[in-house]
Parts: structure tokens; sequence; C-alpha cells
């Protein structure tokens, strides 16, 4: 009988009283009990910040009973305070349309009402920030002990509404209008946890609240959300290996795709690395490595401002992506950089950091991500490309796996024929470059293909099951001086013992006419 696997359930009491497979996080909920300091977190959508947060509603509500056989229940056996029934306010900003009118104020005042019916009191003429006040201050009173503050995806009001400026503004003054009774009522706080994607700058939840601790490139809490390797392997052996067997895989194979498809994700440097725990759930749910987390939610905004910058989409994958500890950690609006926020959503993670200049590396976590997110950019650069046009990767697939050059060619052309360009946006040359970019290094999903940057260095090499091709692309030139430049640097000398034919194909790229004007091939 298959376990009951916890995939959209992120409340705690639920999943243990139903008995779904709970991988335990309590002993962070124990450090962070105990330290008596505000927090912050940003992770990803749908990597356990609301379960995180349930868990330690649940923990603050006395509720032990849910906690037998886990990690706290060890910690706190010789705590004689422990398991006190605490109040709690759990703002919960999931599952609104920010951008109908004043849906943030409406959101609020619920949470507010249902309290105040709780806590007897009226809130009729006044403010949201002087409703929570008086909250606060009975909560503590009726109860004798101080209150725990939790905040789950205090970001959503604002990232939901990124395109639409004044709505966004309107509700920035709403939060600082409500959350800076936090600071001003610590004596009757015992405890505030707020999770978002992002830290958006100068929005006054952080500059009223000075004191809150972010974690989000902490090491001690790496872990706190996603999977780790262990937890993949102590808590789920057995659905690695039904997995296994239903992909006619060795337990370790299984493992390993796994790791390639969703491992990869760091939120500090050397520490440990997560799966995302969404994907992984749904992998063993549907017995396949599908692409599960991207399917979720596309990001447009995202999409179209790195678009809007110019920013160098070669640079995914060329390792030259760069960001200090302070841009990972705030997002700043009016910026076009939009790096931070690609790392604070999970579309890239920290791979590698120099110390000495305290700088971080940023790349594509796993191959979920990076190919997810290759298909979103390219129809923003292609206007006609999807399945009913014939320009789609996978129809170029087909043509690379036959050998049928002509229609290689012919789709290459349609490519860049269709490519959404205006006099307003940057050089040709730049919709040129990322459109191959784009196509070989999606066709690297399904065969081995490796786009090359660098000067001296061969375009492109793919590589089929029967055929080799190697690429030289030039722009403005012709293709017999692609052609040379194969023949001079020797590009195809690593493959003189290989059985498959080869094909050198020179491509001279006419930038007036925006398009290829020359294709010649050596056999």
């Amino acid at each position: 009988m298959h376990r009951k696997l916890p995939i959209g359930i992120q409340a705690f009491e639920k999943l243990r009283e139903e008995r779904f497979v709970y991988v335990d996080k309590t002993e962070y909920v124990y450090t962070i009990a105990h330290s008596n300091v505000p927090y912050f977190l940003s992770r990803p959508r749908r990597f356990g910040k609301s379960l995180l947060l349930s868990t330690m509603q649940a923990y603050w509500e006395g509720k032990k009973n849910l906690f037998t056989g886990l990690r706290i229940e060890e910690l706190e056996k010789d705590n004689a305070d422990a398991w006190k029934t605490y109040p709690v306010f759990y703002f919960d900003f999931n599952g609104q349309n920010y951008l109908e009118e004043n849906a943030l104020e409406k959101t609020l005042d619920i949470h507010l009402k249902r309290w105040e019916e709780q806590y007897d009191i009226s809130g009729k003429e006044k403010g949201l920030g002087e409703r929570f006040q008086d909250l606060l201050l009975k909560a503590h009173e009726k109860t004798g002990l101080r209150c725990v503050v939790l905040v789950d995806e205090y970001d959503k009001p604002l990232l939901d509404v990124v395109e639409n400026e004044d709505i966004q503004e309107h509700n920035k003054a709403v939060c600082k209008g409500f959350f800076s009774t936090l600071k001003s009522f610590d004596n009757h706080i015992q405890s505030v946890f707020i999770t978002g994607v992002t830290k958006f700058h100068k929005v006054s939840i952080f500059s009223d609240l000075n004191q809150l601790n972010d974690i989000s490139l902490n090491k001690q809490f790496a872990g706190i959300c996603g999977l780790t390797d262990d937890e993949l392997e102590n808590f789920f052996k057995s659905e690695i290996q039904d997995l296994a067997d239903s992909q006619e895989l060795s337990y370790d194979e299984c493992k390993e795709q796994l790791r390639i498809k969703y491992d990869g994700y760091h939120f500090c440097t050397n520490g440990v690395a997560v799966y995302n725990p969404f994907s992984i759930l749904k992998a063993f749910d549907e017995m396949d490595f599908g692409s599960y987390w991207f399917e979720t939610g596309t990001p447009t905004f995202l999409i179209k401002r790195l678009k809007k910058s110019g920013f160098d989409a070669r640079r995914f994958t060329d390792r030259t992506i760069y960001a200090s500890e302070s841009a990972l950690k705030d997002y700043t609006e009016d910026n076009l950089d939009q790096i931070p926020l690609l790392y604070q959503t999970g579309y890239l993670s920290i791979a590698d950091y120099d110390k000495k200049v305290r700088e971080y590396t940023l790349a594509f976590p796993n191959e979920e991500v990076k190919y997810g997110f290759l298909e979103s950019l390219m129809p923003e650069y292609v206007g006609n490309y999807g399945s009913s046009s014939g320009l789609d990767i996978f129809t170029f697939r087909r043509c690379i796996e036959d050998g049928n050059l002509d229609r290689i060619r012919d789709i290459l052309t349609g490519l860049f024929a269709n490519i959404t360009y205006t006099v307003q946006d940057d050089p040709f040359e730049h919709y040129f470059q990322t459109v191959i970019y784009l196509v070989f290094t999606l066709l690297g999903k399904f065969t081995v293909c490796e786009m090359h940057t660098f000067t001296g260095r061969i375009d492109c090499v793919v590589q089929a099951s029967k055929f080799i091709y190697l690429f030289e692309f030039k722009r403005d030139d012709t293709a017999d001086s692609a052609l040379v430049q194969i023949e001079d640097k020797e590009y195809d000398l690593p493959f003189k013992a290989d059985s498959r034919k080869l094909y050198k194909i020179g491509v001279s790229f006419d930038s007036g006419k925006r398009n290829i004007s020359e294709w010649k091939i050596l056999e």
C-alpha cells in the first residue's frame, strides 16, 4: 500500500492527524521558538513555508499530541514551560486576488474580525493598525502570555501587482500602517516569524522592523525548507525504489535522476543543498520525472523585464551571473536588474562564492528550472513559436535525429524571421545570438548539445544517435569563412574515430536582412 504524500497539504494538524508522510523539521521550530528573536525567511513558492508556519502555530498553541515521535518532543521533555497555549495571530496572504480594489484591506479585516470575535472586542470606527494593537493588548491581558505573530507570504500583495505601480504603492502604504504596530508593541509579543518570496527594498515592514533577523542566507537554516539529500534518503526510500522500478532504473540511477532534475538549490555558502519538495512529491505520485514546479506558474513579468533589460541569456549557463549579498537579500523594484528576484523566486541558485570580495556566482539549480525557464523565454523572442508553427524544439529534435539538413535550415530561418524585434529594442545582433543560444540549449534536453561562446571554440556541437553536427555562425560574413574556421581550428578532431556521420555547417547571418543569407555544408 502506497503511503499518503502531502502534495499541496499546508496544514500541519491535518497532515499529522491524517497520517501523511512528514519530514521532521521541528528542530528548527525549537531553535526559533527559544531564541526570542523576530525572524524573516525568504524562500521560493512551494518550498514549504506555509507548512513551516503551520507547524509553528501548532507548537505555540500547545498541541503536544501532534508532535509525538518528532524531534521537538525529545528536545522539550525537560522543559516545564513547554506546550503552553499562546495567543497566535496567523496572517495568511495566499489565495487572494490583490488586483481588486482594497483587496489587502479586506484580507486584513477578515483576519481581525475573526480574532475580535474570539477576544470579545469591537473594532468599529478604528483603523486596521489600531485594531491590531487592541488585539495584542487584549490577548496578552486575557491569557497572561505574550502574543505570537506569524505572517505567511507577506509580499504576495506586492508581487501580484508588480506591473501596477499605483496599487503596489497603495499596498505598501497599507503594510506600513499595519505592521509598524509590531515595533511599538514589542512588550506584548513573544515571537514573530515572517515569510515571503522576496524582501522588497525600503518596504516599511523591514524599515520599521529593523530588528528582524533575516535568516534567508544563514547556513544554520539552509535546510529549513526543501528536502536535503539525507531527508530524501531517510524519509522516502520506498518511494525512490517504486519510482526506480516504474522507470526500469536501479535505485542509484533513480537517485541520480532526481538529483539532476530537482536538487541543486543553495541558500547559503558552503551549506547543504536541497531538492524542490513539491517536484519530488509529484514525481513519486506520478511515477515520472516531470517538470512539476515550473508548471505551477510561469514568471511572466520576470521574462518580460529580462528581455527589456537586454540581458545576455547566454550568461545563464556560462556561470557569469554575479551578485552581492545585499542584492540577494533585497529587491529594488525600480531597478531593471532582475537577478536578485530570479534568485529569490528560485530560478537561480548560489553556485559559488568568493569570500575575498563577498561575491556570489548564480546559476540554474537543476534541469527542471533550466529548461522550463528557457522554454518560457523563447516565445518572448520568437513570436510564432509553438508546436503548430513547426518551429518548436520537438520538430527541430526530430530533424536533428533524422539528419534532415534542409529542414534544419528551414526551421532556423523561420525562427529568425519571426523574431519579435522593434527599432526601439537593443541591436538585432542581441536577438540573433539569444535565439541561437535558446534553440540549441533547449535541444540539449534531448541530445548532447554544447553551446560555446568563447573565441577559438566551435559555436555549437550537436551529437545525435547517428549524426554529429558542427555549427559555426558568422554575422555579416560568408559561410565559407565559417567553414574555413572549422577546418583551420580542427574542430572535428575529437570525433575522428567516431562512426557517426559528421556534418560541418557554416551559417552566415545578414544583420541588414535579419536572417540567414548563406548555409554551406562539408561532410
